[in-house]
């Protein structure tokens, strides 16, 4: 079977997506591994579904699975690339400024940009309000929020900030970010029994009262160049610890995201999304689609 697809990234961090507004194509977890392989595969961080929304409010759904082949309730940087990949293929209006995507995190608005042949520039996610209830992350740790809560583990005490943007996430300040222990303390808090749905596992470096540099090791997937969700999980740690405001850059990796935590309660992610290759795959008869 020959599928077509583009391959996208939001700042190095990855995405293979395929156009199914068809509904026709189901994907296994081993088939969505294959994919994702940067070895036998065409490689990327997660894949994503080009769906129709199902509910009025939405105009496409992004069906979007993590590198392992685990279904993802939501991904910031994959959103601004399923939103230039709907722009640029002329699925909204050639006038139009904004759309509204559905996700298994919830609605998610955007407003964009366009460059002079009406292709996406950049785009604004309305990443929604964030949730720091144990149960809400989810998180087994007694209170009404995982806050700077010690978590022990082969490597050390670490205080973990808990926050759901959508997904699971655990921020950890160190106080140099090229030297955290992102390959071994990341997986270890990932898979750990306190969070039963794993997370993923940011850690955050103050650089000023503006300015944040982070690495992250994302859940299902490993390090990655960036995570919008992670960013914005990072910007709302660092206005509740008094780190910074409500406004600051998130410096990855792969570039810089601006978030944003509005008075309205709501977070504002802003970046930029690319284009890297199209092209098509003739899958292996073992893997099945």
């Amino acid at each position: 079977m020959e599928l077509t697809f583009t391959k996208m990234n939001g700042l190095g961090n990855d995405f293979i997506m395929i156009d199914d507004r068809s509904q026709s194509i189901e994907m296994t977890p081993e088939a969505v591994a294959w994919f994702c392989d940067r070895h036998f595969g065409i490689g990327g961080d997660g894949l994503i579904l080009v769906r129709p929304a199902t509910t009025p409010e939405a105009d496409y759904y992004m069906h979007y699975f993590n590198a392992d082949g685990s279904l993802a309730e939501m991904c910031g940087n994959g959103a601004r690339c399923f939103a230039k990949y709907v722009v640029d293929h002329g699925l909204v209006a050639a006038d139009a400024a904004s759309m509204v995507i559905e996700t298994l995190g919830g609605l998610k608005p955007v407003t964009f940009t366009r460059d002079e042949d009406g292709m996406l520039l950049s785009a604004t996610v309305d990443m929604g309000i964030p949730a720091f209830a144990p149960e809400d992350i989810p998180a087994d740790f007694e209170g009404t929020q995982v806050y700077e809560c010690p978590l022990e583990t082969p490597f050390g005490t670490f205080g973990v900030t808990g926050v759901s943007m959508g997904n699971p996430h655990v921020i950890i300040w160190v106080d140099d970010v090229s030297e955290a222990p992102v390959e071994t303390v990341g997986p270890f808090i990932e898979t750990h029994e306190r969070f039963p749905q794993s997370t993923n596992v940011e850690f955050a470096q103050l650089i000023d009262d503006t300015t944040i540099r982070m690495r992250v090791w994302e859940r299902g997937v490993g390090e990655t160049l960036a995570c919008g969700t992670g960013a914005c999980a990072v910007l709302v740690a660092g206005t509740l610890s008094c780190r910074v405001g409500r406004d600051a850059t998130i410096e990855l990796p792969g570039g810089d995201l601006d978030i944003r935590w509005h008075e309205n309660d709501r977070v504002y992610m802003t970046g930029s999304a690319a284009l890297s290759f199209t092209g098509s795959v003739e899958l292996p008869e073992e893997d099945e689609v």
